[in-house]
Formats: structure tokens, sequence, C-alpha cells
């Protein structure tokens, strides 16, 4: 395995880092299953067990409580993630974790044993190339796997602050014509806002003081978020899609952000990603227990599709949210406060959407790296 920097050392007095995701009950389950989710709760992670969501008229709360789940989700700093898995990977004596490092070059044979050139001129030999790099894949690039992508044309504004209440219990999101605005709560008197926004506002939000970007916060943000002390610090990313063409080729398979990119509305980004990695391992291992090539696009082309087509739907599906709630034509904005209001109304709708929640971390708002 290749990483290329370390994450820091955990301390519990750090200050939570502004990277942060919505980790869902399924992913949950993948991290417990590999040993790697006592990493996370001996560290610090924020369980939440309702979520609401709302737009002028409608509004609806989901409760954990009815799907009979003692939470819908979990709020868990990235490198909180990242530390848990690379410590139970030490475990391991078949693995070699190969960090701080860089990849120079990839010679990429299909069918055959591809080379991978380090920084440090070490050469590795690798049957099968596991592409977990990002949005900006260098083994895609190599391999030449091409991506069909867009932007948004809006950029989310993420703050850390500190809260005059204690910890809370609930994520919620509410829609304004300019955007989103959305609350993660964290462990402690912490919390986690996204506010969505066109480029330049975000720009100008920015490069305001922290003092003044506080006052900001608290004319534009709900009465519900309640008493902010102190905002600590900011970053910002820009909304964009991207889906590889192809999941796979001889002797590579592409997972997470290198295969897909998501619109970060209902946090799925992290969540799918860990979907695709279980895939592969269940995909991997059958052929590995059958006596088949796992590099043969014959066993890679299973994961393919196992997953691809529920990504896109799910990517689909989310777009599909966001120009909705993105829409000020008045009979769209009238059907989705109707909408909302019935969910909250009708207990077989609440309990569907409880049951995204507990699936797919319907939390609204990601930060992932970028």
């Amino acid at each position: 395995m290749l990483e290329y920097l370390p994450p820091q050392p955990f301390s519990a007095e750090q200050a939570h880092d502004l990277r942060v995701s919505a980790l869902s009950i399924a992913s949950k389950t993948i991290l417990a299953t590999l040993g790697a989710w006592e990493g996370v709760i001996t560290r610090r992670y924020c369980p939440f067990r309702r979520m609401r969501v709302w737009e002028e008229s409608g509004d609806t709360e989901f409760c954990s409580d009815d799907i009979h789940y003692p939470e819908l989700g979990y709020i868990v700093e990235n490198r909180i993630t990242q530390l848990a898995l690379l410590e139970r990977l030490q475990d391991f004596d078949n693995v070699v974790v190969i960090c701080p490092t860089e990849i120079t070059r990839i010679h990429y044979s299909p069918g055959e044993v591809s080379e991978i050139e380090l920084t440090d001129g070490r050469i590795l030999a690798a049957k099968l190339m596991v592409a977990a790099d990002g949005g900006h894949s260098k083994v895609r690039q190599r391999v030449g796997i091409g991506v069909t992508s867009w932007d948004y044309q809006q950029h989310a504004l993420v703050l850390y602050v500190e809260t005059a209440y204690g910890q809370q219990d609930i994520t919620w999101q509410r829609f304004v014509p300019t955007g989103p605005q959305a609350f993660l709560p964290l462990s402690g008197h912490y919390a986690s806002l996204v506010w969505y926004h066109s480029p330049d506002e975000v720009n100008r939000l920015r490069e305001l003081s922290l003092t003044e970007l506080k006052q900001e916060l608290l004319s534009a943000f709900p009465d519900c978020l309640g008493a902010i002390n102190t905002v600590l610090a900011t970053a910002s990313f820009p909304l964009r899609r991207q889906h590889a063409q192809h999941y796979v080729k001889p002797g590579v398979a592409l997972v997470g952000d290198a295969a897909h990119m998501i619109n970060p509305l209902a946090g799925q980004g992290v969540n799918i990603g860990l979907l695709d990695a279980a895939a592969l391992c269940e995909v991997l291992l059958e052929a590995h227990h059958k006596g088949q090539d796992i590099a043969d696009l014959t066993v890679l082309k299973r994961y393919e599709q196992m997953r691809k087509r529920e990504n896109l739907v799910m990517m689909t599906v989310m777009d599909v949210f966001y120009q909705v709630f993105s829409n000020e034509i008045m009979p769209v904005k009238l059907i989705r406060n109707l909408g909302l209001g019935l969910a909250e109304r009708v207990l077989p709708a609440k309990k569907f959407g409880d049951a995204l929640c507990h699936g797919f971390s319907w939390a609204f708002a990601q930060v992932s790296a970028r």
C-alpha cells in the first residue's frame, strides 16, 4: 500500500479537523468488520440520532427510533478514520505500507505485471493496481480511463465553530435560494457548518476576519443554530461531479474518488467509496478461492457491474435533489414544500426517509479530502 503522507498523530487536546465525514451505519459495519471501528471510537466521534430538513413551509425530522437503531450515523474527522485504518493494517504481516511516498512513473502493461516507480527510486511490480488516489488519480490518468465531469457553479464554505451549548445529536439542513445551510455536530461544544453559496460570495466571506464572519453567519443562518462563541477555522471547495467512464481495465480497479466525485449535498462520497472497497474485496476473495486470476478483466468486471450503475443512480438522485431545491420556479417550490410537509406527517414516507439515513448517511453535508 502506498500513501503520500502520514496523518498527524491524534491527541484529544487537538482542535477538530475541518475535514469531517458523516459515516453511515453501513460504513460503520464495514469498519467494524475490518477491526478499525475501535480505532475511531477510542479517539473522537459524534453519533447523531436525528436529522431535520426544511425549506419555507416544508419541514421534516427523522429519528433513529423510527427504524429501531440507536443512531442514524456518525460525524468523524477524516484523519481519525485514516489513522484507525492504518493502525489496523499494522496487524497484517502480508501488508506493507510505504509512507510517505509518491509515484513518479507508472509503466502499465495490460494483462501483464505493471511497474510503479517511487520518489526514492524503488520500483514495485504489481499484478493488480487498486487506484484509491483521489479525484485527480494518477493511476486512472496513466492507464487511460477517461471521466465525465462538470462544475455546479457553487462553492461550499466550511466553518469550524465553538458553540455555547453542549454536544448535539442532530444534523440539519435548511434550503434557501442561495444554497443549502447545514449543521453537523462534533464532540463537545463544537460543530461543523457548511454554507453553500456562489463562488464570488464564498470568496468574499473567506476574506473577512473570523469576527466579521461570525456576524455574517449569525445573520444568515436560522435561529435554531443557537449561540456561537467563536469561528475557529474555515475552508472552502467547489462543487463538482465526476464519474469515470470505466471502473476497471486489465490489472486495474478504481475505487472512491478515483472512480466518482458526487455532489456533497447528502454526504455520500466517503460512504460509497467504502462500499466500493468492500465490493472489490468480495470479488477478489471469491476469485482467489476459485483459483481465478484476480487481475483478469472478466473478474474485475464483476466489481464494475456491482458498483458503477449503483453509484450512477446515487449521483443522479443527488443531482435531481440539488436541482429541485435550487429551483425558484413557483410550481417546483410548492411541490417540494408539500413533499417535505407530507414526509413529516405520513409515517411510511418518514420511515423511508429514516431508512435512507440508516443505509446511506443522509447527512446532507460532507467534507472529504480534496
